[in-house]
């Protein structure tokens, strides 16, 4: 039997998302994560919005996916990752 895709994985497989580096969010470290990111948006030719925009929504979209499941470390590194990528695009962390 094989296991059935879960619908997030379609919507970042086929939507007008980014084409994400392999296992870009498995690092620990939120620099790599803002600047794979930041790469996959500038160069995407599938996103609709700014690369921040795309960017950002990506990874909210990451972590609203994983809910209760995220474990509280991860969460806290890509909840990090999020001001990385702010200063990464010039734009002010949020408190």
């Amino acid at each position: 039997m094989t296991a059935k895709k879960k619908w997030s994985a379609d919507v970042t497989e086929h939507s007008d998302a980014l084409d994400l580096e392999e296992h870009v969010f498995e690092s620990d470290d939120a620099r790599k994560i803002a600047a794979s990111l930041k790469r996959s948006a500038e160069h995407s030719d599938r996103r609709k919005a700014e690369p921040f925009q795309s960017a950002m929504s990506m990874l909210n979209f990451y972590i609203n996916r994983a809910g209760r499941n995220l474990p509280e470390e991860r969460r806290e590194v890509l909840e990090k990752a999020k001001d990385e990528l702010r200063v990464a695009f010039g734009r002010e962390k949020q408190d």
